[in-house]
């Protein structure tokens, strides 16, 4: 099973987290999450140590800390929806630098950040360490559902394909001069998604048809089967069940 180009979030390297299985990775990623959103809000200092796992797995994977942290802007629009919780959440108040914020509010700020923050390092760890055509085995070796891999893996394969259809579009209306200033110009533009809409469509019907010419009859073959030691998993599942000791202890305290 192909997958398509290779993406920008993928550092190459030859750590010993780059060499585990993808689909050791895919399930010990999934564990950790699992385990870090059933940790109690309350229990601070286990988030604290779920930070510190994935800094030392961070530092196993040689990603540099600043690589890491740049990507983790990506939650940028979560972190405002928390900041906005202590004032719109109602409930108990408390007075900090003249303004008033609730309590419950706080704490759900408090756990909209942990949380959110670990899953995000969480799967940028993932993403630079693994391509993309091996987190498709990887799901695929896990069993997930053999038509949602394949939708996954024609999306990245022609994502691509298609931006580059944009970007042509974008370069033949600036050639005759349009320039997008205000809200009179959204009927082009409108129209230019329209006719990116029917050509995808239409690729989409060409390559199927392709497909079909060629035997294809609902799944796809498997060029390579991804298989894992018993070493591998047992390394793959330090990360979860490390974490998984972290989040007992915050219950029994």
């Amino acid at each position: 099973m192909g997958a398509g180009h290779a993406h920008t979030l993928y550092r190459h390297g030859d750590s010993p987290v780059h060499a585990l299985p993808p689909h050791c990775k895919l399930a010990a990623v999934f564990c950790f999450v699992l385990v870090v959103v059933s940790t109690p809000r309350e229990a601070v200092w286990a988030f604290a140590l779920y930070a510190v796992l994935l800094a030392a797995v961070t530092r196993v994977a040689r990603i540099p800390a600043g690589v890491l942290l740049r990507r983790l802007l990506i939650e940028i629009p979560f972190v405002a929806f928390a900041f906005l919780m202590p004032f719109v959440v109602p409930g108990d108040q408390v007075q900090f630098l003249g303004l008033s914020m609730s309590v419950p509010g706080l704490w759900g700020a408090w756990n909209v950040l942990a949380k959110g923050t670990l899953g995000v390092a969480a799967s940028v760890i993932l993403a630079s360490t693994t391509e993309l055509r091996s987190l498709l085995l990887g799901l695929q070796r896990l069993r997930l559902p053999p038509m949602l891999v394949q939708i996954a893996s024609f999306m990245i394969r022609y994502g691509d394909v298609i931006t580059d259809e944009m970007r042509r579009m974008s370069v033949a209306r600036r050639s005759r001069g349009f320039e997008a200033r205000g809200v009179r110009h959204w009927g082009v533009l409108a129209k230019s998604a329209g006719a990116l809409f029917i050509r995808s469509y239409e690729r989409g019907e060409r390559v199927h048809l392709a497909m079909v010419s060629r035997g294809y009859a609902g799944s796809m073959p498997v060029i390579d089967e991804v298989t894992a030691s018993r070493a591998q998993w047992t390394y793959a599942a330090a990360l979860p069940v490390s974490a998984l000791a972290v989040c007992l202890l915050g219950w029994t305290l």
